[in-house]
């Protein structure tokens, strides 16, 4: 019986060989001794310059390994070993060094360079990115504060650079965001130096068609969104800079590389949806970080002129623009005016074209003609608006009535002349509103009337006619606030009527008929209904 065992074993082992299959003996020698062979290698290299080749060695284990164990376990080891060298010296170019000593010290150089770009390699792997990002913020912070020769700058840029590249490009949903948290929301220059980056990456692509990248360009400019105060001091920083004035320390420096960053990011090909991401955020995380505001006027009339959704995102931006560094836009409210029209009181920015149209035309200094042909135009598009725009619309009315006096004729419209009242009471009167002009100052607006707020006096909306009767009301509110119905939905209003309080019950009375479409007994007191009397044909 042990005979057999003893070939069956070898059988199985054989077998084993054959196939390509390590015997479990020989596998688990192997995974014990791979740990202790990386911490052997490591700490002979830091021991004695005649075991630099072992820096060779993990390198080769780094890069080739299929374990990402492995993998990781070498990289560490080798981010040890040349922040050690590196804190020696050991990778510094001096004058007085040997010839020999210049060689190890080019040759230790290129490992370093190859290790980099090994980093850089696995912030592509879902398993190694966010480990392989730690350890080249590691290396870096080492480099820029060890290798300062003359040949060398302070900050690696070229380094942090590619490190801001490959994290914009992976496919790691989750590494933008890891560095983001880390360390660009913490440490100054690495925001400096970051918006620095973002520009040389998008600068030296003509054509950006990887739609990710820019995307996640887009995210991880908007994580910086919050403009620093120009009393505070800029001191948090991951590698400290020279105690001379360095423009890390200055905040007008900051808004420089920030502004050019954005530019370069604008200047690209910029799909619809990128460019209503960029002007959704414009006036509140752009805008502040620019010390030119003026340079967003090519992109901005660009997209004002693009018309639709991307005009009325990009108003804000250009009346900004306007108002405070005298952009010269003189066909602004034309171009405003062009924006009225019905899809504009279905969207979802119609809140937000409300407020900036508020604005736009509450100076006193606006000619009623012109502020007329807005009342007017929004009057016509009442008709068809949804209840939630009509609720909006009517005091909004009130309030630019309030700021522009004259243009209260349009409330109350009489008849001025015998010829006038004649025609009125025979044939009527034409509106002189001329609804195809694209002129606001040519509309005729100012001698018409808004009689389609009348007509909405009887609309089937109770709140919608409650609210459309104040323009037949004595003005005796000052003004109304316009916040206060802006946000308002078809189903916010309809829970608003049934959540109201029924003072008076109507009174509902009816009989229910016995028989629907048979005749009455006439000897039991019963009447004939409508029904029968219609479906009563042989009656005729």
């Amino acid at each position: 019986m042990g005979a057999v065992k003893d070939s069956s074993a070898k059988l199985a082992k054989r077998k084993r060989q054959e196939n390509g299959e390590p015997s479990k003996k020989r596998r688990k020698s192997e995974g014990a001794e791979t740990e202790p062979n990386l911490k052997q290698l490591e700490s002979e290299a830091l021991q004695s310059r005649k075991h630099y080749n072992n820096i060779a060695t993990l390198l080769s284990i780094a890069n080739e390994s299929k374990d990402p164990a492995t993998t990781i376990s070498a990289a560490e080891a080798l981010c040890r070993v040349f922040i050690q060298l590196l804190a020696l010296g050991n990778l510094v170019n001096r004058k007085d060094a040997s010839e020999k000593d210049a060689t190890v010290t080019a040759w230790l150089r290129e490992r370093l360079s190859e290790y980099q770009t090994v980093l850089l390699m696995m912030l592509y792997s879902d398993l190694l990115a966010v480990k392989a990002l730690m350890l080249s913020m590691a290396l870096l912070k080492a480099v820029a504060q060890h290798l300062q020769g003359k040949e060398e700058s302070v900050f690696p840029r070229t380094f942090f650079t590619d490190i801001v590249s490959a994290v914009l490009q992976s496919p790691v949903e989750e590494l933008p965001a890891k560095f983001s948290e880390e360390f660009l929301g913490k440490y100054d220059d690495i925001r400096f130096y970051t918006f620095q980056g973002i520009k040389e990456i998008l600068a030296d692509a003509d054509e950006v068609s990887d739609e990710d990248l820019l995307d996640n360009a887009f995210a991880m400019l908007m994580e910086v969104d919050d403009v620093p105060d120009s009393s505070e001091p800029l001191e948090d920083f991951y590698v400290e800079p020279p105690k001379k004035k360095h423009p890390t320390r200055s905040l007008s420096q900051h808004k420089k590389q920030a502004q050019e960053a954005w530019l370069a990011l604008m200047s690209l090909g910029l799909t619809k949806d990128q460019r209503k991401k960029v002007l959704e955020v414009m006036a509140t995380s752009i805008a502040p970080w620019f010390s030119k505001p003026e340079l967003l006027m090519d992109f901005l009339t660009d997209c004002y002129n693009s018309g639709g959704s991307i005009s009325l995102l990009a108003l804000s931006g250009v009346f900004y623009l306007i108002q405070e560094r005298n952009l010269d836009y003189p066909a602004f409210y034309t171009k405003l005016y062009s924006l009225l029209d019905a899809d504009i009181l279905h969207s979802k920015y119609r809140s937000r074209f409300f407020r900036l149209l508020d604005t736009f035309l509450g100076s006193s200094h606006l000619p009623a003609v012109l502020v007329a042909s807005f009342v007017k135009r929004l009057a016509r598009l009442a008709l068809n608006a949804p209840p939630s725009a009509i609720v909006v619309i009517v005091p909004w009315f009130y309030n630019v009535f309030k700021k522009h006096p004259l243009t209260t004729f349009m409330m109350h419209r009489v008849p001025r002349t015998q010829e006038e009242r004649d025609l009125l009471e025979s044939e009527g009167l034409a509106d002189p509103f001329l609804p195809d002009e694209e002129d606001p100052m040519e509309t005729h607006a100012i001698d018409s009337c808004i009689w389609e707020i009348v007509q909405l006096q009887s609309h089937y909306h109770p709140n919608v006619a409650t609210i459309a009767k104040v323009v037949s009301e004595q003005f005796t509110k000052q003004a109304y606030g316009l916040e206060d119905f802006l946000d308002h939905s078809y189903s916010s209003l309809l829970e608003a009527e049934i959540s109201k309080d029924v003072k008076k019950p109507p009174v509902v009375e009816f009989m229910i008929p016995r028989k629907i479409f048979t005749k009455p007994d006439s000897s039991a007191g019963e009447q004939g209904g409508l029904l029968v009397k219609l479906w009563d044909f042989g009656s005729s």
